[in-house]
């Protein structure tokens, strides 16, 4: 029993070293590839396109689209958005099939770069694990730099620069406008289904309500 014990604590213990040096890692150097990325491509049998790029040579207009979409109290909370699980623990009660997400940018971060896709409680449990890391150990401009630049958004496209050269005729990440930012966070509820080259005119109405919300946030380096 003894040796047992040891053995499950010496499991536990390089969980955790490994899991804190992989975090500790990724706070200096760029997140080349996912297990999304891997996934998707081994399914769709085609190369993802990604390029990793800092956020100084990202448009600045960008993460106020994300945060504006997706996490409007990003630059407040610490990791866990408790107004919007609550909002959405509610809303999910009379939606029958149709669920209502309440997922910060940076549990999304930590889910991109350290998870696979999937609804367990394990994988759930996971989340919040790196997430509280990623909170701690990164900070909110290295969890914003990471989200761009490892979000899917698009077939086989992966972080911001992809998408503005693959979506919008070979620009870079620093070129996008505002209109172009917005654009793009329309997609990320489901960038397979949604495409920012080819927006309908749903898109269109998603990306003119996201203009309006970037009013009224700020993104702060």
């Amino acid at each position: 029993m003894k040796f047992l014990r040891n053995i499950l604590a010496g499991i536990v213990a390089a969980f955790f070293a490994s899991t804190l040096l992989a975090v500790v890692f990724y706070k200096v150097f760029p997140v080349w590839v996912t297990p999304l990325m891997v996934i998707q491509s081994v399914k769709t049998h085609s190369l993802w396109h990604h390029n990793w790029v800092s956020i100084e040579k990202i448009s600045p207009e960008m993460p106020v689209a994300v945060m504006a979409s997706e996490d409007q109290r990003f630059l407040t909370h610490h990791g866990f958005d408790f107004d919007a699980i609550q909002t959405a623990v509610k809303r999910n009660k009379k939606a029958g099939r149709n669920k209502y997400g309440a997922s910060t940018i940076s549990q999304q971060t930590a889910k991109n770069v350290f998870l696979w896709p999937g609804r367990s409680w394990v994988r759930k449990g996971l989340e919040v694990y790196f997430t509280t890391l990623i909170e701690f150990i990164w900070g909110k401009e290295r969890i914003m730099e990471v989200y761009l630049n490892s979000i899917e958004m698009g077939e086989n496209i992966y972080g911001v620069d992809a998408c503005a050269q693959y979506n919008f005729h070979g620009k870079t990440a620093l070129e996008l406008t505002r209109r172009d930012c917005a654009l793009i966070a329309a997609t990320l509820p489901n960038p397979r289904k949604f495409s920012s080259r080819e927006p309908s005119s749903y898109m269109h109405k998603r990306q003119a309500f996201i203009l309006r919300q970037m009013k009224y946030v700020k993104w702060t380096k």
